[in-house]
């Protein structure tokens, strides 16, 4: 048997420690078993549940690691779940991935977004024939979707505010309903006079006939604006980020599986983003007041 020197032990032994270390201070090493994943509740769970699963599955296939979707309460729960290592990875709109990056100091970066989410809009809906532009709504009922919504409320009141319109004090009320369907539900059903919410939710309505257009019609669409991106916070681990980069990149509609999870997805192909797209967003946020650490 070969005896090494104690100093020589001692510096491999240290050596050891601190790769050890390492590894577990990296938040997300390389022994992690499962993916904890999640979204802002922007549509009904079970329809959340139905869109992931596929999505869940190729990540798995790519990952080689389980890949778990947990349901949130609301929008703040989705960002208080990443930012305190409760989940590795959330589906964001604009807003909310802001609301994160302020809350964390930075640390939640955005890694990949639909090519649709570059140039984003918010429709606003009505079934009343008065009217037909923004500047009717002034004493009127309203509904905007979750507090924290993008597409559901920040935007929307960015555009009621621009166009000279508190929603506070020249609406007779307003509300919130929760989610993007449930704004359609709440105008379709006169519990309001009119509400917004993101598009690509009301062209899936539509296509699925779920509301008629000829009682509910869009009467004012938003200019574009970036939104809804796939987060993580910046201590995963840099391999993990990448394989996750990848995977969704590689996403192709012209393969069975690819073309399948996109349309669920309602995505053309998934692009690269970076957190100064959402500066827009950000500076929205402010100036509404809707932005707080």
């Amino acid at each position: 048997m070969i005896a090494f020197p104690a100093s020589r032990t001692i510096k491999a032994l240290m050596i050891i420690a601190l790769a050890g270390s390492a590894m577990l201070s990296s938040g997300i090493g390389y022994a992690q078993q499962v993916l904890r994943v999640s979204a802002i509740p922007d549509e009904a769970p079970t329809e959340l549940q139905r869109k992931f699963k596929p999505l869940g599955n190729y990540l798995e296939q790519k990952l080689g690691m389980k890949v778990e979707f947990t349901p949130v309460t609301d929008y703040a729960a989705s960002v208080e779940g990443l930012i305190n290592n409760k989940l590795d990875m959330v589906w964001f709109g604009g807003f909310t991935f802001v609301q994160a990056k302020v809350r964390s100091n930075g640390k939640v970066v955005p890694i990949v977004q639909r090519e649709e989410d570059e140039k984003f809009k918010s429709v606003f809906i009505t079934t009343d024939p008065s009217i037909n532009k923004l500047q009717d709504l002034k004493g009127k009922t309203f509904a905007f979707g979750s507090e924290s919504s993008t597409s559901g409320h920040l935007m929307p009141r960015s555009m009621l505010l621009a166009a000279k319109i508190n929603p506070d004090t020249d609406m007779k009320r307003i509300a919130f309903s929760g989610a993007h369907d449930a704004t359609v539900a709440a105008v379709a059903g006169g519990k309001v006079d009119a509400g917004a919410l993101n598009i690509s939710v009301w062209e899936k309505m539509l296509s699925e006939g779920k509301v008629d257009p000829k009682k509910v019609r869009v009467f004012y669409t938003t200019p574009g604006y970036y939104d809804y991106n796939w987060s993580v916070r910046s201590d995963m681990n840099p391999a993990l980020r990448k394989k996750l980069t990848d995977a969704f990149l590689a996403l192709d509609k012209n393969d069975p599986q690819g073309k399948a999870i996109l349309e669920l997805q309602r995505a053309t192909r998934f692009i690269p983003t970076k957190a100064e797209n959402y500066s827009q967003i950000e500076a929205a946020a402010q100036n509404a007041g809707l932005l707080t650490k």
